[in-house]
């Protein structure tokens, strides 16, 4: 049985690394972007099972790249689940308007962090 593969779009290197360090003790396959940009582009490539968005990136940001992910026929039901520190009143709704469903804020708590992601897998 092939690995569930979860897309990480984050551009901060360490948070990138804690997630994937996370992520790599259930032994899920994971893909990294530190762009909106190139994140599309890998989820079109890979057809991952999971995106986890970061809200504030450079560029493009996360809510936009959402909604194109969710406006593609081939991607619209890849979960995504918003991951930030951008944690203003209203932003969960934004994510959640845009396409994510979920919203999860940094920093991350480890122990609460792998329970969380297991909910949105598909």
């Amino acid at each position: 049985m092939e690995k569930e593969k979860i897309l990480i779009i984050e551009d901060n290197k360490l948070n990138r690394k804690l997630i994937t360090s996370l992520l790599s003790l259930k032994k899920f396959c994971v893909l990294e972007a530190e762009d909106a940009e190139t994140g599309i582009e890998i989820a079109r490539k890979s057809m991952p099972n999971l995106i986890l968005m970061d809200i504030q990136l450079p560029g493009m940001d996360g809510l936009a790249a959402t909604r194109i992910l969710k406006n593609d026929d081939h991607l619209k039901n890849i979960p995504i689940v918003a991951v930030t520190s951008y944690a203003m009143s209203g932003d969960e709704e934004k994510a959640i308007t845009a396409g994510c469903v979920g919203y999860i804020t940094k920093p991350i708590e480890t122990r609460k962090f792998l329970k969380s992601i297991a909910e949105y897998i598909q």
